[in-house]
């Protein structure tokens, strides 16, 4: 359980981390935000919001709203995924589609009403948020998160699919149920699934949110479902209470497995004081270490992208990262808050470059 010294209401708040979309209602509906309440936020790390904010691409199109992106580059396609819920115009795991990652086109929704399985083990759920996709063979896996705004009673799902569909985005799907659940019971939050292989074959997911961080367990990579064979649950991630740490996404770039995760809160709209770190380890299972050799289990990570707030910039809050490893370059796809737009969450894409050193530089 957590303990805080933070008045109950304000905990309340600040545990909700991506569980609360920017505008969203207590069931998780996304809106257009209204002016946003300012809330009580752990205060950023120095590392955390040390870096620049970085121009990125010039986007066109249907660009929000989008929260938690999840890309994947099929062919001469790029799929991505998003947040949502029954109620949105963007309905469940929207989905848009580019083929030069600037102009985006929104295609419908992924899913069309919630499972069954799902409001089942998550009484009150109207959404889907915070996905991944991967492709695995010839079969392709989306994971997703179902919850409810300030609770750890969540679960982390997966669909799979034979083919992407441009017209039909819903077509084809066959829910396999839930990959690992959470209750009150439990220490960790079970939403924001982050899927990867490791460099012997072995498949894995991290996921996590506040409450006791970022966890890592093992899947079988025949089913993408948890492998029984291994049941121990990693720890990956840490900071102090109230733990404001999320979204985690890991490459493998070199020699290294490399974790990004979210600081700070997001979902405040124009607000949101949501920034991005990373760590670094040679075993998938960590320590990750930031650049000054702390480790994240400790609160460590070194800046990727700032939160930009008391810069004057237009886009605040950025975070939740997916990052896109292409022969053609390395991007790291995100969101953010539009502070012309009423804080608007949307979609951002830079291009990602290494450094002599191997730590990753946004462009």
């Amino acid at each position: 359980m957590i303990r805080s010294t933070l008045p109950l209401a304000a905990l309340v708040l600040l545990l909700t981390g991506c569980e609360g979309i920017s505008g969203a209602d207590a069931s998780g509906n996304i809106q257009t935000p209204a002016a946003p309440v300012p809330t009580p936020t752990p205060t950023p790390t120095a590392t955390a919001t040390a870096a620049p904010a970085p121009v990125g691409l010039a986007l066109t199109g249907d660009t929000s709203p989008v929260h938690d992106p999840a890309i994947l580059k099929d062919g001469n396609t790029y799929y991505l995924f998003a947040t949502g819920a029954v109620a949105d115009r963007e309905g469940l795991l929207a989905t848009r589609t580019s083929t030069d990652l600037t102009a985006w086109t929104f295609r419908g929704p992924a899913y069309t009403a919630l499972p069954a399985w799902a409001t089942t083990a998550v009484p009150g759920t109207s959404g889907i948020w915070a996905p991944d996709i991967v492709k695995r063979g010839s079969e392709y896996r989306l994971y997703y998160s179902v919850s409810t705004f300030g609770s750890n009673r969540s679960a982390i799902g997966l669909t799979t699919n034979s083919a992407l569909s441009l017209n039909s985005p819903a077509a084809g799907w066959t829910d396999k149920g839930a990959v690992i659940q959470s209750t009150s019971a439990d220490t960790f939050n079970a939403i924001d699934p982050a899927v990867f292989t490791d460099a012997e074959g072995r498949e894995w997911m991290a996921f996590g949110s506040f409450f006791a961080g970022i966890k890592l367990i093992r899947l079988d990579p025949a089913t993408g479902l948890r492998l029984a064979s291994e049941p121990t649950i990693h720890s990956l991630a840490t900071r102090p209470a109230p733990g404001a740490v999320e979204a985690p996404f890991v490459v493998r770039h070199g020699d290294y497995y490399y974790l990004f995760a979210s600081f700070d809160s997001c979902c405040q709209g124009a607000n949101s004081t949501y920034n991005t770190v990373v760590g670094r380890s040679r075993t998938v299972t960590g320590p990750y270490l930031d650049k000054a050799g702390r480790s994240m289990l400790d609160g460590g990570g070194s800046a990727v992208l700032a939160s930009a707030q008391g810069t004057g910039a237009r886009y605040v809050g950025r975070g939740h990262v997916a990052i896109l490893q292409d022969t053609a370059g390395d991007h790291i796809v995100y969101h953010a808050y539009d502070t012309q737009r009423n804080g608007a969450p949307t979609l951002q894409i830079q291009r990602l470059t290494w450094d002599a050193d191997g730590w990753p530089v946004p462009q």
